[in-house]
């Protein structure tokens, strides 16, 4: 993938954000290739759960975002979309503050089902949280 449609990819996702649960907790992608995407969110007391760590659900916001939008990005989206079916989260480190970043790559990228890895880091790259997530990949129409 070339520069131009790398920029062209992270525009078009980061202006979608716009009135989202994305742009509420402040999910900016960053990179992106044939068979991964990256994005950051900043770790704030708008995302800390009661003891003051990252919530997990915010977690999964992050993983589910890059998931989806990983399958997203590889569809002709006139002719099917992906569905999210099936997401399993494991929350491995707590963090305060910073900024995380989350990278999902492909695992299978099939004709009908998609199942992606996203592994979330701190800035010292220590990995706060792994995720797993299916999407079925639906004729539009169909959903």
């Amino acid at each position: 993938m070339d520069d131009a449609k790398k920029t062209e990819i992270l525009d078009r996702l980061n202006k979608a954000s716009k009135n989202t649960l994305g742009e509420t907790l402040d999910i900016v992608y960053i990179d992106v290739s044939d068979d991964h995407l990256t994005a950051t969110m900043p770790v704030t007391p708008k995302v800390h759960q009661p003891y003051g760590i990252m919530h997990g659900g915010a977690s999964c916001v992050l993983a589910e975002t890059l998931g989806s939008c990983l399958s997203l990005i590889n569809l002709d989206l006139s002719k099917s979309v992906p569905v999210g079916t099936n997401i399993n989260s494991n929350h491995l480190r707590a963090i305060r503050e910073g900024l995380v970043t989350g990278t999902a790559t492909f695992i299978r990228k099939g004709n009908t089902m998609h199942v992606s890895q996203i592994e979330i880091r701190d800035e010292k790259g220590n990995l706060i949280n792994h995720t797993t997530m299916t999407n079925n990949i639906v004729p539009v129409g169909k959903v």
